[in-house]
């Protein structure tokens, strides 16, 4: 476990480096911890903002960011046997839409559709996923604070799209925490 949060700190300053950079590689970096049925999901995401402003009206546009991501989650049921823990993690990658004002503070809507790998199938309490490639869903909102601070909540679906059965999929409600460069 101690390797495991040493390479997520090294991650996490390798990260900073990119983002102070004059060519940000990355805009955004954020924390976000989730819960459901028997399980709870732990995730750092940096993000990259398209720059676009879609739509533009009465101080208000649609655009989006690029976000990668890891993931770790608990598994509390695992087999759906009470007691039975399991751990696994998801690397992902998602194209996310905001609605937001021009000059990106206050209030945003967001939504986005990406890709993850799971690195075990998850079999958690009565819910199955029988694929490593799984659909990551989102829809959400959150506060862009004056000093660059998010705060957000959205709601995310699990699934591989009916690729494969079992597929009952996964809802997670998540909070998130971000830093904007």
């Amino acid at each position: 476990m101690f390797a495991k949060k040493m390479i997520v700190a090294a991650a996490a300053l390798a990260v900073t480096q990119f983002a102070l950079a004059d060519d940000k590689l990355i805009d955004s970096v954020s924390v976000d911890y989730a819960t459901s049925a028997k399980v709870r999901m732990e995730r750092l995401s940096v993000a990259k903002d398209w720059n676009v402003q879609w739509f533009q009206s009465n101080g208000t546009h649609l655009s989006g960011y690029w976000e990668a991501s890891v993931g770790f989650w608990q598994q509390k049921q695992y087999m759906n046997i009470s007691g039975n823990d399991k751990n696994l993690w998801d690397i992902g990658f998602t194209p996310v839409f905001r609605f937001q004002n021009d000059n990106k503070k206050g209030m945003y809507y967001e939504g986005g559709i990406g890709v993850h790998r799971l690195s075990d199938l998850y079999n958690n309490d009565t819910y199955r996923l029988s694929t490593l490639f799984q659909f990551g869903d989102h829809i959400g909102l959150g506060y862009v604070f004056d000093n660059n601070w998010e705060i957000g909540a959205k709601v995310q679906h699990f699934s591989n799209g009916g690729y494969k059965k079992p597929n009952t999929g996964i809802n997670y409600f998540e909070l998130k925490a971000a830093y904007h460069f």
